[in-house]
């Protein structure tokens, strides 16, 4: 009888898919950007799933360290050539770093698999790379277990994971919160990309656990004092047909 009304709760209580998104990211030593696929505030933060979702990354592979640049469910598939949008849109200084700096961001989780904890990997040839790149270290993480948070914003309790789980508790519709994080990038980083019109490039991502997803997204950065901002106009055209399929 129980096993009868439990099948019963589980189709009866669709999940929610959520997300969570890069929505702004700078250097220690200056310079700012946002992930790849963003449309700023073209997208609302409070309302439904269709409306506040689309330009959300989502990756194909659990690992962090996989190659590609994900999707969105609003543009398709993210492309370097993308990131000229990006550029245009956050200003030409990408977040700059210094040896043995760090980025620092701000994640908003839009629902509730959008969660933490967070990994980071450095791709330092800019191409969509990261199963080659190099684990970084997020030294302020995005609140979560297992890429899941309640409602409220607060990390939920084994007991309440295990209910949504078996989809006897729904998850939220919308969460809408930003979250604070930072990621010390490894010394002796050197980046080698050019993406946007710009050389000296490295590609970050950032990517939750959640088998829903994952989620996160791809943002650009350059090393200070050795980026150069500007690339033949060949150059630029040559990696503008580079694309990666997560």
């Amino acid at each position: 009888m129980f096993a009868k009304i439990l099948i019963a709760a589980l189709v009866a209580s669709p999940l929610v898919v959520a997300h969570g998104k890069v929505s702004v990211v700078t250097g220690d030593a200056g310079g700012n950007t946002t992930a790849l696929g963003i449309q700023g505030g073209v997208v609302p933060g409070a309302g439904s799933n269709s409306k506040t979702e689309v330009d959300t990354t989502i990756f194909n592979s659990l690992s962090a360290a996989s190659d590609g640049l994900g999707r969105t469910e609003g543009q398709g598939k993210n492309t370097l050539t993308g990131m000229s949008a990006v550029v245009a849109q956050s200003g030409s200084t990408l977040p700059q770093v210094s040896q043995g700096g760090s980025l620092s961001g701000t994640l908003h989780i839009v629902t509730t698999d959008g969660a933490g904890p967070y990994t980071a990997i450095v791709d330092p040839t800019g191409t969509g790379a990261f199963s080659t790149g190099t684990k970084a270290t997020v030294t302020q993480q995005v609140p979560g277990t297992f890429g899941e948070i309640s409602p409220s914003g607060q990390t939920l309790r084994f007991m309440s994971r295990m209910l949504v789980k078996m989809g006897l508790m729904k998850r939220a519709a919308n969460v809408n919160k930003d979250y604070p994080f930072s990621v010390a990038i490894p010394a002796g980083t050197t980046c080698t990309g050019t993406v946007g019109g710009q050389s000296g490039v490295c590609l970050v991502k950032m990517a939750n656990p959640n088998p829903a997803g994952p989620f996160g997204g791809v943002f650009a950065m350059q090393m200070a004092g050795a980026a150069s901002n500007t690339t033949s106009a060949a150059t630029t055209s040559a990696k503008a047909g580079t694309k990666f399929v997560a």
